[in-house]
C-alpha cells in the first residue's frame, strides 16, 4: 500500500500516463524555457554550465489561458557569451588530451541563467533530471552519468543552486560566485569556486583604505548576496579601525530611474571621496549612464572584482567619471587557442549562437524572419515591395561576417580573469573524473566500495575528489586546490588609467594575497597609480581633519565619530600624536610648550648671583655697607669730639654694625635657595633690624625724657622771669638809683634747671642689649622648632619652578617680624615726642624722619611683594631692604657726617647745649643778683647737657 500511497501524493504534481508500464514518462504542469547547449550523445560524462548569458527576463503578459511558459531572456552580454565558449573550449582541448581522461569522452549540458534566480533554478531543477522538463527528486532520463555544475554565475545564483544540488549531493563548481555566504558547509556542502572568497576581498579592500588614510567613505552594493555580504564585511573591518561610513546605498535589482537618480544626489551631496562598490557590472551599469549624465567627477572608486575589468561599465566617456578606479582583480592569465575558438564561430550551430550574431552584426540570419520585419516596417511607412525587399536584403546576415573586425568584450582576450575561472572549473572537474577512473582496485576512498564506476558513479562519490583535487592548469602552470572548498585568495590591484586615445586602460599596480601573514598581504606601487584629480596625488576623504599634535578630537553630537572638531590643549596639557582623544597633563616639573605638543621641562627660577638684577643688587648692597663701614671710620677718627661723645659713641657704633648686618644680608637672599641661606637670610634681617631699632628706641626714649624735663624747667623758669620781672618795675617805681633794667634772663637756661639723670648711656645700651636678645631667643626657637627650608613652587606660575624659602611657620615669623616693627613703632613715638628739643643739632627729628622712611619703605613693600613672583618678588624685598637701610643711615648719619667732616667748627660743647629760640620783646632784670642766677642756670644747663 506504501507505493500507491506515494504515487497518489506525487499525483498532485505529474501525470502518469501508464503507471503500470516500465517506462515511466514524466510530465510537469509547466514548460520551462530554457537556452543553451547541449551535447550528451555518445558522451560517457555530462558536466553541466550555468552562466548569465543574458541580463534579466523579458516581461511575460501573465496569459494563463494555456500551458504557463517560463519567461525568455533579453540583453545579451558579451562578456558572459565568453565565459560560456570558454566552457565549450575547455571541453574540447580535453576531449583531445591523451594524459588527461584519454578514455572519457566529456559532453555537457549548458543553460542560460538570464542573471535571475528562477533561471538558476530552472536550469538546475532540468539538469537533474536529465530531461528537457524537470521532475522533482526523478531522474528521468538516461545516458551518461552527471557528473558535476560549472556555474551559476552570480553569488545569489549560485546559493539558489547550491541548495538544490547540495540536497542531491551534487558538486558545484562556481567561477564568479565569491560571497561569504557560501562559506557554510553545512548549508552548501557541494559548493566550491574557483575564485577567491569576498572575505579577502572586503579584507583587501579595507587595507586599501586604511592605507591611504581615508576615513570618510561611502558604499554601494547590489541588492543580492554577494553585494549585501561583501559591503557588511568591509564595513565591520574599516568601522573597527576608525572609518566612518557617509552613506550606504544600494542598487536595484530592477531598474528604476527614481532610485537611481537619489543615489547619485546621495553621491553629489556626500562629502565623501571614497566609494567602494560591491556590484556585479549588470547591476551598476544604470547608475553609471547616469554619474556620465551628470558629469560627477572628482570621486575615487573603489571597485569589486565583478565589475573592475568589465567592458559593459568600460564605455565611451566613462573616464571622466571613474577615471583613477582602483578595484581587485581576480588571476589574469593567457589561454593559448581560445581566441582562434571564439573567433571561428559558427552562427548556425544554435539558437543562442544565432542570437549573439544578430545582436553582434545588427542583422538577421532568418531570411523570412527579415522579410516580415521589412514588410511591416514598409508598410507602417507607405513604401512600396521593392523597398522593402531592398529593407530585406540590407538587414539579412551572410553568416561569413568577420568578428576579428569587431574590437568588442566578446573577443577581448587581453583580461582574461574570469574567464580563466572558468577554464580553471572545468579542469578542476576534469582532474577529478580523471582521478575517479584511474583508481586503483583496493585502494579506493569507498568503504566497502573500493573505486566507482567512471560510467556509473553517485555524485558524493565525485565529490570526494573534486575537494580533494590537486592539478596545475595547462599553460599557466598554476596549481590549484581547495581549502574547505576555496582558493587562494591572490588579487591584481587594478587602476583605470587613461591611454593615448583617451581609453580606458587596465594597470596592475600592485597585489593581494590573503593566505600569507597580516603584513605582507599587500603590495602596492602609490607613484604608479593614477587618480582622478588635478593634483596626481591621493585624494583626502575625512569628514574632518586630522587634528594635528596640540590638540584633541571634540566629538560633534550625533555625528559619526569621524566628524570631530580639533579643539586646542589648555595650558599644561599636550598631545604628542595626530586625532588625540585626551590631552596628557604634564608632571609637576615639566610644563606644555607653545605648541602643546610636548612636555618641556619649567623654566627654574631664583634671582642669581650673574642675574643682571642680582649684579645691581650686590652692588647697592655692597656700596651701602662699603658707606656705613666709611661713617664708623668716620666716627671713630672723631670719637673724642663733643658730636659723637653726645650720642653714646657704643650706641652709635652698634647702630652701624646693625646697618652695615642689613645691608650684607640682603646678598644672601640672592643665589639659588639652600638650608643655610634661608636660614641665615631671615635671622640675620630680623636680628640686624632689632639691633638697628633697639639701639635708635633708647636714643629716642632719652631724647624724649630730656624733652620733658626741658619742658618743664621752662615753665619753672618762666615764672621766676614773671617774678623778676615784677620785682624790677616795683623798684623803679619807688625810684631807687641803683636799679638797671637789663635782659637777663634765658628762659632755655632757667629750663635747664631740670636734670634728665634717671636714663643714662648705661640704660640706653641695656635697652638696646635687651630687646636684641629677646629677638635672638625668640630666632633660635624659630630655627630649632620650624626652621625655614628651600622648596620648589610650582604652583605660583605654570611654566616656572620658582625656587624659594619657605618659613617653616607662619607664626614664627610673623611674630619676628612684628617684634621689629613694635621697636620700629616705639622709636618713631618716642623720636616725635622728643622732636622740639632745641639744640644746633636736633637729633630727636633725624630719628623721627629716619623712622618716617623706613615706615614708607615697608608700607610700600607689601603690595609690591604681594603682586608679585619669582625672583622679583626677592628682588622686592632686598630693595625694601635696602631702601629702609639707607633711609636711616642717610637720615641719622649724615649730618653728623656734615658736620664732622665740612663744618667742624660747629663741634663744640657750646653748640651740643640747648640754644636760644628767637623771640619778641625783651626781657629786664632788676639786679645784679638775676644775672648771678642766670649765669648759675647756664652753668646747670652745660652739666646737664653733657654730665653723662
Amino acid at each position: 500500500m506504501e507505493p500507491y500511497r506515494l504515487l497518489l501524493g506525487l499525483s498532485v504534481f505529474f501525470h502518469f500516463d501508464d503507471f503500470a508500464s516500465t517506462e515511466v514518462t514524466c510530465k510537469m504542469k509547466a514548460k520551462f524555457n530554457l537556452n543553451g547547449y547541449k551535447d550528451v550523445e555518445k558522451k560517457k560524462v555530462i558536466i553541466g554550465g550555468m552562466f548569465p548569458v543574458h541580463m534579466s527576463v523579458a516581461s511575460s503578459a501573465g496569459n494563463t489561458s494555456r500551458l504557463p511558459v517560463s519567461s525568455g531572456c533579453e540583453g545579451m552580454n558579451y562578456r558572459t557569451f565568453r565565459w560560456t565558449q570558454t566552457m565549450l573550449f575547455a571541453i574540447n582541448e580535453i576531449n583531445k588530451m591523451e594524459e588527461l581522461l584519454p578514455n572519457t569522452d566529456l559532453g555537457y549540458v549548458i543553460y542560460d541563467s538570464c542573471f535571475t534566480i528562477s533561471k538558476a533554478v530552472e536550469g538546475t531543477l532540468t539538469y537533474l533530471t536529465g530531461q528537457d522538463e524537470a521532475v522533482p527528486n526523478y531522474r528521468c532520463g538516461t545516458g551518461a552519468p552527471l557528473a558535476a555544475l560549472v556555474g551559476a554565475g552570480g553569488s545569489d545564483l549560485s546559493i539558489a543552486t547550491a541548495r538544490i544540488l547540495g540536497l542531491y549531493h551534487f558538486p558545484q563548481v562556481s567561477y564568479s560566485s565569491t560571497s561569504s555566504a557560501l562559506n557554510s558547509k553545512f548549508q552548501f556542502p557541494t559548493f566550491l569556486r574557483t575564485i577567491p572568497n569576498d572575505i579577502h576581498q572586503s579584507t583587501a579592500m579595507a587595507q586599501l583604505v586604511l592605507h591611504f588614510g581615508w576615513t570618510w567613505v561611502g558604499t554601494v552594493a547590489a541588492d543580492d548576496d554577494y553585494g549585501k555580504y561583501g559591503i557588511k564585511d568591509f564595513k565591520e573591518q574599516v568601522e573597527e579601525a576608525g572609518v566612518c561610513i557617509a552613506f550606504s546605498e544600494t542598487l536595484p535589482k530592477v531598474n528604476s530611474p527614481e532610485d537611481i537618480e537619489r543615489i547619485v544626489q546621495t553621491i553629489i551631496e556626500s562629502t565623501a571621496k571614497i566609494i567602494v562598490v560591491f556590484s556585479s557590472d549588470v547591476d551598476l551599469s544604470p547608475l553609471v549612464l547616469e554619474l556620465i549624465r551628470q558629469n560627477v567627477t572628482n570621486r575615487t572608486w573603489i571597485a569589486s572584482e565583478a565589475w573592475v575589468t568589465s567592458a559593459l561599465i568600460n564605455r565611451p566617456g566613462v573616464s571622466s567619471v571613474l577615471g583613477g578606479t582602483i578595484g581587485f582583480g581576480v588571476k589574469r592569465a593567457d589561454i593559448p587557442g581560445l581566441k582562434r575558438h571564439l573567433l571561428d564561430l559558427d552562427p548556425y550551430a544554435d539558437p543562442l549562437t544565432e542570437e549573439f550574431w544578430e545582436k553582434l552584426f545588427n542583422c538577421t540570419l532568418d531570411y523570412g524572419k527579415a522579410l516580415r520585419s521589412a514588410k511591416e516596417r514598409a508598410k507602417a511607412f507607405n513604401g512600396t515591395m521593392s523597398k522593402a525587399v531592398e529593407v530585406v536584403l540590407g538587414g539579412l546576415c551572410t553568416g561569413s561576417e568577420s568578428l576579428a573586425q569587431l574590437n568588442n568584450t566578446y573577443s577581448d582576450v587581453s583580461q582574461l580573469r574570469i574567464t580563466y575561472s572558468v577554464y580553471k572549473a572545468v579542469y578542476a572537474v576534469a582532474h577529478a573524473l580523471h582521478n575517479l577512473e584511474h583508481c586503483k582496485a583496493g585502494q579506493g576512498p569507498f568503504i566497502g566500495i573500493g573505486c566507482a564506476d567512471i560510467t556509473e558513479f553517485e555524485p558524493w562519490q565525485l565529490m570526494y575528489y573534486l575537494k580533494n583535487v590537486r592539478f596545475n592548469v595547462p599553460h599557466t602552470d598554476e596549481e590549484v586546490y581547495f581549502t574547505d572548498g576555496d582558493v587562494e585568495g591572490f588579487y591584481d590591484i587594478i587602476n583605470w588609467g587613461v591611454d593615448s586615445n583617451g581609453e580606458i586602460a587596465y594597470v596592475t599596480v600592485g597585489h593581494y594575497n590573503g593566505s600569507v601573514a597580516p603584513e605582507h598581504r599587500m603590495t602596492i606601487r602609490n607613484d604608479s597609480i593614477v587618480w582622478n584629480n588635478e593634483a596626481s596625488e591621493p585624494p583626502r576623504s575625512v569628514c574632518s581633519e586630522n587634528c594635528m599634535p596640540g590638540t584633541r578630537k571634540g566629538i560633534r553630537q550625533g555625528e559619526p565619530v569621524c566628524c570631530f572638531d580639533c579643539i586646542p590643549c589648555v595650558d599644561g596639557e599636550i598631545s604628542n600624536m595626530t586625532n588625540a582623544r585626551e590631552c596628557i597633563l604634564c608632571s609637576g616639573d615639566h610644563w606644555s610648550n607653545d605648541a602643546h605638543d610636548a612636555c618641556v621641562p619649567k623654566i627654574v627660577e631664583f634671582l642669581a648671583f650673574g642675574d643682571p638684577l642680582g649684579i645691581t643688587l650686590i652692588v647697592i648692597s655692597t656700596f651701602g655697607a662699603l658707606v656705613t663701614f666709611a661713617v664708623a671710620v668716620i666716627f671713630a677718627l672723631h670719637v673724642g669730639t663733643p658730636l659723637v661723645k653726645a650720642n653714646d659713641a657704643l650706641l652709635s657704633f652698634s647702630l652701624l654694625f646693625s646697618l652695615m648686618v642689613t645691608f650684607l644680608c640682603s646678598i644672601v637672599f640672592l643665589g639659588e635657595p639652600q638650608h643655610w641661606s634661608c636660614m641665615t637670610s631671615q635671622v640675620a634681617l630680623a636680628l640686624g633690624f632689632a639691633l638697628c631699632l633697639s639701639s635708635l628706641m633708647g636714643k629716642a626714649a632719652l631724647l624724649m625724657l630730656r624733652a620733658q624735663a626741658m619742658k618743664a624747667a621752662r615753665a619753672k623758669a618762666k615764672a621766676a622771669s614773671k617774678a623778676a620781672k615784677a620785682a624790677a618795675e616795683a623798684a623803679a617805681n619807688s625810684g631807687g638809683p641803683d636799679v638797671i633794667a637789663t635782659n637777663t634772663t634765658n628762659l632755655n637756661d632757667v629750663a635747664a634747671r631740670v636734670k634728665p639723670d634717671s636714663l643714662t648711656f648705661a640704660h640706653q645700651r641695656a635697652i638696646a642689649a635687651v630687646a636684641t636678645l629677646i629677638q635672638a631667643f625668640a630666632c633660635t626657637v624659630w630655627l630649632i622648632l620650624l626652621p625655614p627650608y628651600p622648596v620648589k613652587n610650582t604652583s605660583a606660575q605654570n611654566i616656572k619652578i620658582i625656587l624659594e624659602c619657605n618659613e617653616g611657620s607662619v607664626v614664627f615669623i610673623c611674630c619676628i617680624f612684628a617684634y621689629d616693627i613694635l621697636l620700629a613703632l616705639l622709636a618713631f613715638v618716642f623720636a616725635f615726642l622728643a622732636r622740639k628739643l632745641e639744640d644746633h643739632f636736633s637729633e630727636a627729628k633725624c630719628v623721627t624722619f629716619g623712622m618716617l622712611v623706613f615706615f614708607i619703605v615697608w608700607i610700600s613693600f607689601v603690595p609690591a611683594y604681594l603682586s608679585t613672583r619669582g625672583k622679583f618678588m626677592v628682588a622686592v624685598q632686598i630693595f625694601a631692604i635696602l631702601a629702609s637701610s639707607f633711609g636711616l643711615l642717610s637720615c641719622i648719619f649724615l649730618p653728623k657726617c656734615y658736620i664732622l667732616l665740612l663744618k667742624p667748627e660747629r663741634n663744640t660743647e657750646e653748640m651740643m647745649r640747648p640754644h636760644d629760640k628767637p623771640r619778641d620783646g625783651t626781657s629786664t632784670g632788676t639786679s645784679v643778683s638775676l644775672a648771678t642766677s642766670a649765669t648759675e642756670v647756664n652753668s646747670t644747663i652745660a652739666s646737664t647737657a653733657f654730665d653723662d
